[in-house]
C-alpha cells in the first residue's frame, strides 16, 4: 500500500575511470573482453592519461606492469581495469603507478597516470575495459555507454540475484 514510500533500489553503479568516451565492451578487438570471457562489463576510449578509482573499496593487485588494476569495492564487486590492449608488453614504461597492493581507496583516487599519446606511438591500442569478474553474483550487469564520461560517471549498474542478495541477508543476520 505504501510501496511510493519505500525507497527504490537502483542498483550498484560504478564509475568511469577515465574520461573519454563509454562504449560496449562488445567493441574491444581482444576476445577476452570483446567476448566477455572474463566477465561483463564496459569499456572507455580514453581522452586522458588518468585512471581513477571507479568506487569505493580496496587495491586487490596492481600489475607489477602498471596496466592493469583490479580491485574490491565495499559492496563486493570484483573489478578489473585493462589500460590499453597488449599494454603488457611495454613492461611498465608510460605508465606510474598511485597506488598499491592492498591500498583502501575512494571513489575518485588516482590509480595509475599513463602517458596515451606514448603508447599509442609505440603502436598500442589505449582503450580500456573495465570487467566486472565475480558477474555471475549478480542477475545483471549493464553497460551505460554511448556517451562522454567523466570520471566517476555511471558507466555499469549492477543487480544482486535473488539467491545472492538471499545469501548476504543470511550471512548478515549471523553477523548480528
Amino acid at each position: 500500500m505504501f510501496d511510493f514510500l519505500k525507497k527504490k533500489d537502483k542498483g550498484i553503479e560504478i564509475g568511469s575511470p577515465v574520461k573519454g568516451k563509454a562504449v560496449p565492451i562488445s567493441k574491444v578487438s581482444d576476445p577476452t573482453f570483446g567476448e566477455e570471457i572474463l566477465g561483463k562489463g564496459v569499456a572507455i576510449q580514453p581522452e586522458e592519461g588518468k585512471i581513477y578509482a571507479p568506487a569505493d573499496g580496496t587495491i586487490e593487485m596492481l600489475f607489477d606492469t602498471k596496466h592493469a588494476v583490479s580491485m574490491t569495492t565495499t559492496e563486493g564487486v570484483e573489478l578489473l581495469v585493462h589500460i590499453g590492449l597488449d599494454t603488457v608488453a611495454l613492461k611498465g614504461e608510460h605508465f606510474t603507478a598511485h597506488k598499491g597492493n592492498g591500498d583502501a581507496v575512494k571513489k575518485g583516487d588516482l590509480l595509475i597516470s599513463i602517458d596515451l599519446e606514448a603508447v599509442k606511438a609505440a603502436g598500442y591500442d589505449v582503450i580500456t575495459p573495465m570487467v566486472v569478474c565475480n558477474t555471475s553474483d549478480y542477475q545483471t550487469v549493464e553497460a551505460v555507454t554511448g556517451s562522454d564520461v567523466n570520471p566517476g560517471d555511471t558507466v555499469l549498474i549492477l543487480s544482486r540475484s535473488e539467491e545472492h542478495t538471499s545469501e548476504l541477508q543470511s550471512h548478515s543476520d549471523l553477523v548480528c
